[in-house]
């Protein structure tokens, strides 16, 4: 079981870094992309659906979230990591048929 405490960045930073569905979504939605731009989106929509991962497996009891300040931590980190994921999706693994300039 893990175990997320209110400030305990070690474990923030591991959860928003190790979270599937922030890289899934983040790398798809990047490697879709046409503009740049669409890269911070790809971010935020990656940590939206981390966060209700996050939800679901606390929900169930998988993970254990104590107090107000780690869900936070997390929505924000998956946010930078979601961006980082989407970016090498974007710049790296680009599909065929999106034009750029």
């Amino acid at each position: 079981m893990f175990h997320l405490q209110p400030f305990d960045p070690y474990g923030v930073v591991l959860f928003a870094l190790l979270n599937p569905v922030v890289i899934a979504v983040a790398f798809m939605m990047g490697r879709d992309a046409n503009q740049w731009q669409k890269v911070i989106v790809a971010g935020f929509a990656a940590a939206c659906a981390g966060f209700l991962f996050l939800y679901a497996l606390a929900f169930v009891r998988i993970v254990i979230v104590k107090g107000f300040g780690a869900p936070t931590g997390v929505f924000v980190a998956q946010f930078v990591f979601g961006m980082i994921w989407a970016w090498i999706g974007y710049s790296f693994f680009r599909k065929k048929g999106s034009t750029t300039p």
